[in-house]
Formats: C-alpha cells, sequence, structure tokens
C-alpha cells in the first residue's frame, strides 16, 4: 500500500473531481418521426388538444366519474405499477449514490505473535492494535463517465417506468368507460326487450279476443304466442348480459360497487365530449405515454453505450482512512495518535478475451431494438388515432341513419296494429311490423354503443387528459416536470 502526503492527495481528489464530468456515451439524437405530417382521412388539427380536457369533463356521467375515482383507488394492475415506480426510482439512487464517495465508522482490533526467529529482538513477541476512525472503503474515480452512465440509465429507466404507469391508468380508465358503456348498452337492450314484450303481449290478449269471437285465425294466434316467447326469451338474454357486465364493472374497480352512487344515466345521455381535437401526429410523440415510456428505454440504452466503452479505459480506485491507532485501547485518545491513510489503485485492462468488445456490441444492437421499438409505438399510436378519427366520422353518419330508420320502422309499425285492429289486414303484417322494428331499435342501441366507444377509443388513443386537472398523468403519482429532468440529465 502507497502512502502519499496531504498535499499530493488533494492534487489527485481535485483531478479526479474535473475529469469526472466526462462520458463516453454518444450525444442522443431523437429518430425521425416515421408517419406522415397529416391523419391520413384529412382531418384538421384544430385548436387545442385531447390532453386540455380532463377526464372529468369528458364523461358527463357523474355515475361513470365515480367509478373512474374508485378504480383509480383500488385497481390491482395500477398498484403494482404504481409500486414499480417506486422500485426503479429506489434503484436510480443506488446509481446515483456511486457518484459521492460513501463514508464508513471503522473500530477494530488485532492481536497477533510473531515467532523469535522473525522477531528483530530474537524473542517471540505478542502485540496488540487497536484502531478507531472514519473509512472510505473503495471509491471509483469517475474520469471516463462509467458509473454516471450507469446513473443516467436508472435515471431513464425510472422516467420509463412512470410512463408505464400512465400508460396503465390511462388503459384502466379507458377500459373501465368502455365497460360501462357496455353496462347501459345492455340496460338500454334489456328496457327495450321488456318494452316489447309488453307490446307483443298486448297484442297477443287481442289476437286471442279476436280468435275467441270467431274473428281472427289460429294462425295469427300461434304467431302471437311465438313472438311472446321470443319476445321473452330476449329479456332473459340481455337480464343475464347486464348481470355479468355489471361484474365486469367489479373486477375493474378492484372493490365492491360503492355505496350512494349518482343514478346512472342512459345511454343516450352520456354526454361524452364528441369534438375532439386530434392535433398534428407529431405531438403524439409528447402525449402518449407508450411512445415517452419507448423513448426513455431508448435513452437508456444510449447511456448504456457509454458505460460499455468506459470498460475500455483505465478504472481508478481510492480507499481513505482517517482516526487514531494505539497499541493500547486507552491510548485512542491520547495525543500523538492519530493517523491516516490514502491508497489510490489504477485497474488497465489488458486481456479481456473479447468480453468488452462484445459487451460494447450488445449494448449498440440493444439501442437499434429499441429505437425500432420507439418507431413501432409511433406507427401504432398513429395507426389508433387515425382509425379512431374514421370511426367518429362513420360512426356519427351510421347513428343518424339508423335513428331515422328507427323512426320509419315506428311508423309502419302503428300504421299495420291499426289496420289489423280495424280487420283490414292480418296479424302477420303487424308481426312483420314489429320484428323489423325491434331489429332497428336493436341496431340503435347498438350503434350508440359503438360510437360512444370510439370516442373513449379517440381519447386515449391521442394520449386524453386522464388527469383530473388535464395534465394527463398527474393522479396518484406526481410525475417530474419537464424542467426537473432536465435537471437530473445534466446533474
Amino acid at each position: 500500500m502507497t502512502y502519499f502526503n496531504a498535499k499530493n492527495s488533494s492534487a489527485l481528489l481535485a483531478a479526479a473531481a474535473i475529469f469526472s464530468g466526462c462520458s463516453l456515451a454518444p450525444e442522443y439524437e431523437r429518430p425521425e418521426n416515421p408517419v406522415a405530417g397529416n391523419w391520413p382521412s384529412g382531418e384538421p388539427a384544430g385548436e387545442g388538444v385531447a390532453a386540455e380536457i380532463p377526464w372529468t369533463r369528458f364523461f358527463g356521467d357523474p355515475r361513470l366519474r365515480a367509478l373512474i375515482g374508485c378504480a383509480l383507488e383500488n385497481n390491482r394492475d395500477l398498484r403494482t405499477a404504481l409500486l414499480r415506480v417506486e422500485q426503479v426510482r429506489a434503484q436510480y439512487r443506488i446509481e446515483a449514490s456511486a457518484l459521492l464517495p460513501s463514508l464508513s465508522g471503522v473500530g477494530d482490533m488485532s492481536r497477533g505473535r510473531v515467532p523469535a526467529d522473525l522477531s528483530s529482538t530474537g524473542q517471540s513477541t505478542i502485540s496488540s492494535q487497536y484502531r478507531l476512525g472514519g473509512m472510505i472503503p473503495s471509491y471509483e474515480v469517475d474520469l471516463f463517465g462509467r458509473i454516471r452512465s450507469l446513473k443516467d440509465a436508472a435515471f431513464e429507466s425510472w422516467l420509463a417506468a412512470e410512463e408505464t404507469r400512465r400508460a396503465t391508468q390511462l388503459s384502466l380508465v379507458a377500459t373501465l368507460a368502455t365497460q360501462y358503456l357496455n353496462e347501459r348498452s345492455a340496460a338500454a337492450q334489456l328496457e327495450l326487450g321488456r318494452q316489447t314484450l309488453a307490446l307483443v303481449e298486448e297484442a297477443d290478449a287481442l289476437t286471442r279476443d279476436r280468435y275467441a269471437k270467431g274473428v281472427g285465425t289460429e294462425l295469427d294466434l300461434r304467431s302471437a304466442e311465438a313472438q311472446v316467447a321470443a319476445a321473452r326469451a330476449n329479456v332473459a338474454e340481455y337480464t343475464r348480459q347486464h348481470e355479468q357486465a355489471q361484474n365486469g364493472l367489479v373486477f375493474l374497480l378492484g372493490a365492491a360497487l360503492p355505496e350512494n352512487l349518482p343514478e346512472p344515466l342512459a345511454l343516450a345521455r352520456q354526454n361524452l365530449v364528441e369534438d375532439i381535437p386530434p392535433g398534428l401526429p407529431a405531438d403524439l410523440l409528447q402525449r402518449r405515454p407508450d411512445i415517452l415510456q419507448a423513448e426513455h428505454v431508448l435513452r437508456s440504452s444510449n447511456a448504456n453505450i457509454g458505460a460499455a466503452r468506459a470498460a475500455f479505459f483505465p478504472q481508478i480506485t481510492l480507499t481513505a482512512f482517517g482516526g487514531t491507532t494505539s497499541a493500547d485501547l486507552d491510548g485512542l485518545f491520547k495525543a500523538g495518535s492519530g493517523t491516516w491513510s490514502f491508497a489510490p489503485q489504477i485497474t488497465v485492462p489488458i486481456f479481456t478475451a473479447g468480453k468488452n468488445s462484445a459487451a460494447l456490441d450488445v449494448a449498440k444492437l440493444q439501442k437499434r431494438m429499441d429505437i425500432a421499438a420507439y418507431e413501432k409505438a409511433i406507427q401504432a399510436a398513429f395507426r389508433e388515432v387515425a382509425d379512431g378519427l374514421a370511426a367518429r366520422t362513420s360512426l356519427k353518419e351510421q347513428l343518424a341513419a339508423q335513428q331515422t330508420q328507427v323512426g320509419a320502422q315506428s311508423s309502419r309499425y302503428e300504421l299495420s296494429l291499426m289496420r289489423f285492429k280495424q280487420g283490414t289486414d292480418n296479424y302477420l303484417s303487424v308481426l312483420s311490423a314489429q320484428q323489423d322494428l325491434y331489429a332497428a331499435q336493436q341496431g340503435l342501441v347498438r350503434s350508440q354503443a359503438e360510437y360512444l366507444v370510439s370516442l373513449v377509443d379517440l381519447y386515449r388513443a391521442l394520449g386524453g387528459g386522464w388527469g383530473e386537472d388535464g395534465d394527463a398523468g398527474r393522479v396518484a403519482m406526481q410525475v417530474l416536470p419537464p424542467e426537473k429532468i432536465l435537471q437530473l440529465r445534466k446533474s
């Protein structure tokens, strides 16, 4: 072990501090946007973005808003994602701590015997040594940025985990809203089935009365009976679907349905925000958590290249001790017992059998794979938004057409029933009109649900404002603001 005086030690520490800011990581450059600059449907960007519309305003049903709040507190997938963020954040703190030397308190005692043939006095001796003080066990001077690169990689992994948490939250809210709309659709179909059952039972009673009076035919009677049975089967089917949809809601909540929930609004009265501005495709890079997560992973891989490059260069470690030493325990605090030691060590890689080169190749290949994953995330987001815009336009037109169809079929049914009561037409015309009306009404309910779900999907695809304050992702855990991220990257 080599000892230096205080002047040389201070000079070495100063040099280490100067050069420790170096980094061999390549300068990060964001890959080019692999999608077109405009939406394929020619949709204008509009003013504002979806992230400026908080979900508390996007969803108009108070019951749905209450369910979303409950799910954000109790859903197990989201809870796991939150814990994962804390875990990766702790790992970042571990990596960052290596930039500073650790200081340990040391107190030890050694006792040994020296045989006579090795003793300078020619007699065997037994000696003791007591030591007490502070020690820097082993501090690596980060001349070539290896530790800093590992810290940067861990930092980006932390941010990636946070974006994964945001993506989980986004998916949870969208999935819960979709499930709720499915439950409202099943409730609408059930109510429609019950109304239809009441109508056909009324027609069945009229047919029986006409048959008993010898006016109607048995064919009309049996047709009415079959229609009642079919309506009862539909009611049973939609009752089952409604109960299963409610069970799906409870599962997503992660808890039992809260008491005193607001009364649900009908499917046609959900009042979701329809005019969602899509912005430009390039805006997705800063709004979609899955894209941001992929970019942070890419940045982490970029930093790992710096750590792999630093392995080719010398590694300097420092060990230091300062305190008191004495041959007797009671002499530790006497004058003149002070002692210190300072031991630098340099390790130069000479032959590693290609290990360092292979590690660098692995880091570079990982970065190329992460670039591909990042570009794929952008392309997937672009397609989801484009599909959402197309669905919003076409389903809105389809919904308007089906509303017109229901109105026409309703008038047809009323006219057929009136002619049947007047005896100018048989029951088959009423049966045909009623079946067509019921099918049109069912189709209208399905289209209403599909249109509302498409709005939720578009809102999600645009990275919607899932935070109550309109800031995407600041629910349950605060994400770092951009200026803080830049500060930590430079530190």
